[in-house]
């Protein structure tokens, strides 16, 4: 890919041996089958074992190199937003950095093992989320049970890990969406004193009181600033808003309410789905900017979900949860890497769409197509074959995407 080399060219700071290596890296990521470890990369690209791990070990600007893959496709112009998750990484033994006990979504549970904080920027019509910085987060004294200040620990990292980034995300973004575990007031605080506007999810039963605008008694006193407890589950003082255009059974409703432990006004969007009536469910969305449009809120708070992607795509085809090392720079480096590697391959898609309709992409044909290119030069180089002969062969483009699937 070109968009490797032209990355790295401006970036003068890494010097020539790193520069061929991640070149090396990124397209051997890409074409390998199998796990992402060095035994695995050395079998599929010149490099020996101990050459990678050596390689592995290296600093390397990683969130200066995600922010420019990123601005290469991304027109600032565009509706984006900043999001912000944690992906839950299995590890096993006693000696990893970073290990401890951390939430895993999958089995629902706190487990052993490794957590990624990552940061990432989402293009809202084109439904595409690119990696921006990734960091390990340090189990801390939350890791032990006589430590109980688990929330507190890790929310200030988190807090300072979006403070650090505030540099690199683009200017045009005025909206940072984060799940329901970043609904606390350190974190929102935070989020408000960067002058983004949080988009978040909250408890069914939090804590809110609509406010009071009728007007003000003849008695002594302040102005009455409440009207009454907020329940979710009780809607008619909310202002109906009609159905989702594309699911007519979920039904939307707002108002502006004062939250209590958060300590400010927010617009709040009540999702009720109705496709059953016997049980209707519901989903409380909220921001901090009051005229912000309650289906826009909606759209919003869906493409957050992107980030949900990368994770996956990053641990199925690119190998973020394959680093056997223990030592944290080498996992540092293996985890950007793996994401880095699909923030490329979706540039790189991503160049070829110029419509700002939803992107298709499939990394698993992006693979397919990787691993059929490097074959095919592999018979081309050991046959002493053409290559010029080959490539403008009318067959050739068959068996390069030959085994690619449809996105």
């Amino acid at each position: 890919m070109t968009i490797v080399s032209d990355i790295l060219q401006q970036m003068p700071a890494v010097r020539q041996p790193q520069r061929k290596f991640l070149a090396v890296l990124f397209a051997t990521i890409l074409a390998l089958r199998g796990r992402v470890t060095g035994r695995n990369l050395s079998r599929y690209c010149d490099y020996s074992e101990r050459t990678i791990a050596r390689q592995f070990r290296a600093s390397f600007e990683w969130p200066e190199f995600h922010q420019r893959v990123m601005t290469t496709v991304l027109d600032p112009g565009a509706d984006l937003i900043l999001v912000q998750d944690a992906s839950f990484i299995p590890k096993s033994g006693k000696q990893t950095f970073g290990l401890g006990h951390f939430f895993n979504g999958c089995a629902n549970r706190a487990e052993r093992g490794l957590e990624l904080s990552t940061l990432a920027v989402v293009d809202v019509s084109r439904r595409c989320a690119f990696t921006l910085a990734v960091a390990q987060t340090p189990p801390g004294k939350a890791a032990t049970k006589e430590d109980k200040r688990e929330d507190g620990t890790r929310m200030d990292f988190y807090k300072q890990q979006l403070h650090d980034q505030r540099h690199r995300w683009p200017a045009g973004i005025r909206y940072h969406c984060v799940d329901g575990y970043f609904a606390k007031q350190k974190y929102l605080d935070e989020v408000v004193a960067l002058k983004l506007h949080p988009i978040t999810k909250l408890r069914h039963d939090a804590n809110c009181l609509f406010l009071y605008t009728g007007p003000h008694p003849k008695r002594r006193g302040r102005r009455r600033k409440y009207d009454g407890k907020v329940n979710f589950h009780d809607l008619p003082r909310f202002e109906t808003l009609g159905t989702l255009e594309e699911k007519p059974h979920i039904h939307l409703y707002t108002a502006v309410v004062w939250h209590v432990s958060l300590k400010r006004t927010l617009r709040v969007v009540v999702l009720v789905n109705r496709q059953e009536s016997t049980k209707p469910r519901s989903i409380v969305l909220a921001s901090t900017d009051l005229g912000l449009d309650s289906h826009k809120l909606v759209e919003y708070y869906i493409a957050r979900f992107q980030i949900e992607f990368l994770f996956r795509d990053s641990k199925q085809f690119t190998g973020l949860a394959d680093c056997q090392s223990r030592a944290e720079p080498v996992l540092d480096f293996h985890f950007n890497a793996a994401l880095a590697t699909l923030n490329l391959a979706r540039a790189a898609d991503l160049q070829h769409q110029t419509a700002p309709s939803p992107h298709v992409f499939s990394m698993a044909s992006w693979k397919q197509r990787q691993f059929n290119e490097q074959l095919l030069d592999l018979f081309i180089e050991r046959f002493a074959l053409d290559p010029a002969w080959i490539k403008n062969h009318s067959d050739y483009e068959e068996l390069r995407t030959y085994g690619a699937i449809a996105a």
